[in-house]
């Protein structure tokens, strides 16, 4: 009892109360354990004659199936329909093994019942509640094998009549077999698409409409990145493998996935099915209301930027898919990269489509080679295609439109090598930071040598030092003069671009850490854990500068979803005269740290 009485006291709204009110409603405390999944509070049913306060877990207020609510330890839930005497208009379930005191109506217990002031479900629910310890998208970066299921094993020769009969009967959604050391998947869409459609019969042979390899993650990855994975392909199965790379169960997008963040595979198959560019369109109009709801719902900002990348990259890939009949683009194989924070997969929702274009002469049909100028004039049209989905090319000129950032695959080899050759050309160096961001998207094997040339700057350390010197080029504002930006030289100006004064000097010097390390894949994030590691950070300069980008980005992009709801200009600025101190506080503190470890780095030179 004493333990129940400790806990309480220390939780809102009980933490009003006097010693004896907490003793009498220990003694009339009972403990109930609900299973993750357990509804505990039906809608409509009769008033509740008892509250419940969750102990350990966590519990997820539904309304018409949408989640409104997460709450934790020491939230309180039933309350609203004790207290009223109505039957309860929302859905309680357990989000997880969930631990729970129940207490009768404490009017009728305590003796100062005026001092319990309970919130109402959904009137406090912030994002900072759903990132609570046990909150839906914490839990996202749970490892993915603890949502796996188990694998019904079939064998490649068997019927589809056969695997199907057994699937309903034990009620999986997919069936994998192995074939030639290949684990192979079929799923309820391969009936649906190729069975049920009379393109495969039913005694065929379950092979026959099964993809193989099927799509595999590491049990170790998160929830987030297994998601991710399944978004930026369009599927709803992945095989989890050990670190054997034994397969040891099945991960469904239907377990990850709450309601609210389901969206971005509804544009993934809006897009994967478009025919035409103007059902290609009606999917992209999706794009930015889906941004909205993520951040409503709670997603973290790395996280729906993220995701944001996954479905604009599914568009753009529609849209070369759709427009690869032109010539010459038509008859030659290629690669397409995007440049910039696509590349990085840290947008925001105003980023340009920054492209460059690989592409292999060899492959071309015909006898007639096209030149870089013929390739560029094809990609011209594409690129120009990207208004009428919401989307911009880059107005700087970094497009595969451009004969400079299309090239073959020896030719990128070559400019990588000038670039890095020509060491005092503030051009090249420009050029060679755009090209360490490049990611391909479409035939990246083809790809993998340019990114090598680029990334072969780390064995030379003369060029690792001035391209490091050259990343330290962006830098934080001073500080802030009452509604005040101080610039670098004293100017003043009342908005500040956190895109140019936090993101870019981070991102900057985060891709010349990269190139040292050898490895310029991931985000900055990414990057600088690796620069720790390699030993080019310490601990606490990593950490500074990846909350600094953290603040930043997160401040730009609810500036950002202000705007769309708003329907006013997106921009990657905020107004000064509305940060709040607090804010303030924090923005200086990020300048502060940025400027500490960029003067570090600008004394060391990394000499070594």
């Amino acid at each position: 009892m004493q333990e129940f009485i400790d806990f309480l006291g220390a939780q809102t709204p009980y933490d009003l109360l006097d010693s004896d009110d907490l003793d009498k409603l220990a003694r009339t405390v009972e403990v109930e354990f609900f299973g993750s999944g357990a509804v505990i509070v039906r809608e409509n049913v009769p008033a509740l004659e008892h509250l419940y306060i969750v102990r350990t877990g966590a519990v997820e207020v539904l309304d018409r199936g949408r989640t409104v609510d997460v709450l934790t330890s020491g939230d309180t839930f039933g309350h609203v329909s004790v207290l009223s005497g109505l039957p309860p208009a929302l859905v309680v379930r357990a989000a997880e093994d969930t631990l729970c005191y129940r207490i009768p109506d404490p009017r009728t217990v305590v003796a100062h019942p005026d001092r319990l002031r309970y919130a109402h479900y959904g009137t406090v629910t912030a994002r900072e509640r759903l990132l609570a310890s046990g909150g839906s998208f914490n839990r996202l970066e749970r490892p993915i094998v603890d949502l796996t299921h188990p694998i019904y094993w079939c064998h490649a020769d068997d019927s589809i009549r056969e695997v199907a009969q057994a699937m309903t009967r034990t009620g999986q959604s997919c069936a994998n077999f192995v074939h030639d050391g290949q684990i192979g998947i079929v799923t309820d869409d391969d009936f649906r698409k190729r069975v049920a459609t009379g393109e495969i019969p039913v005694d065929a042979p379950i092979s026959a409409i099964a993809s193989i390899p099927a799509m595999a993650v590491s049990s170790d990855v998160t929830v987030s990145a297994a998601y991710l994975h399944m978004v930026e392909h369009g599927i709803h199965h992945l095989v989890v493998t050990d670190t054997s790379g034994s397969a040891v169960g099945i991960a469904r997008v239907v377990d990850i996935a709450a309601t609210d963040v389901r969206h971005p595979l509804l544009i993934r198959s809006a897009t994967s099915s478009a025919n035409s560019f103007d059902e290609l369109a009606r999917a992209a109009t999706m794009l930015r209301p889906t941004a909205v709801e993520l951040w409503d719902a709670g997603v973290p900002p790395f996280h729906l930027g993220a995701l944001y990348s996954t479905m604009v990259e599914a568009v753009f890939r529609k849209i070369i898919d759709l427009s690869t009949s032109t010539t010459p683009l038509a008859g030659i194989h290629s690669s397409w990269m995007l440049l910039g924070s696509l590349g990085r997969r840290e947008p925001l929702l105003n980023s340009d489509i920054d492209t460059a274009l690989v592409w292999n002469p060899t492959d071309v049909d015909g006898s007639t080679q096209p030149s870089r100028e013929d390739i560029a004039t094809a990609c011209r049209p594409l690129l120009d295609r990207l208004d009428q989905f919401g989307l911009m090319p880059c107005p700087e000129g970094l497009n595969a439109s451009s004969p400079l950032f299309n090239r073959t695959v020896g030719a990128w080899q070559q400019a990588a090598a000038l670039w890095r050759a020509e060491l005092d050309n503030p051009k090249y160096l420009m050029l060679t930071s755009t090209l360490l961001d490049a990611r391909p998207i479409t035939n990246t094997a083809l790809a993998q040598p340019v990114r090598a040339a680029f990334s072969a700057g780390a064995e030379d350390p003369s060029f690792g030092r001035t391209f490091t010197h050259y990343s330290l080029g962006s830098r934080p504002p001073s500080g802030f003069t009452r509604n005040f930006v101080i610039g670098r030289f004293g100017e003043l100006k009342g908005h500040l671009n956190l895109k140019k004064a936090g993101l870019r000097p981070v991102a900057s010097l985060a891709r010349a850490l990269a190139l040292r390390t050898g490895d310029t894949t991931g985000s900055t994030v990414d990057r600088l854990d690796r620069a720790h590691a390699a030993g080019w950070l310490n601990i606490d300069e990593a950490e500074s500068l990846k909350g600094a980008f953290t603040l930043c980005y997160e401040l730009v992009l609810d500036e950002q979803i202000q705007a769309i709801k708003g329907d006013s200009e997106i921009r990657s600025t905020v107004d000064v005269d509305k940060l709040d101190s607090l804010q303030r506080r924090h923005l200086r503190a990020a300048f502060r740290a940025i400027n500490q470890v960029q003067e570090r780095i600008s004394s060391d030179r990394y000499e070594q």
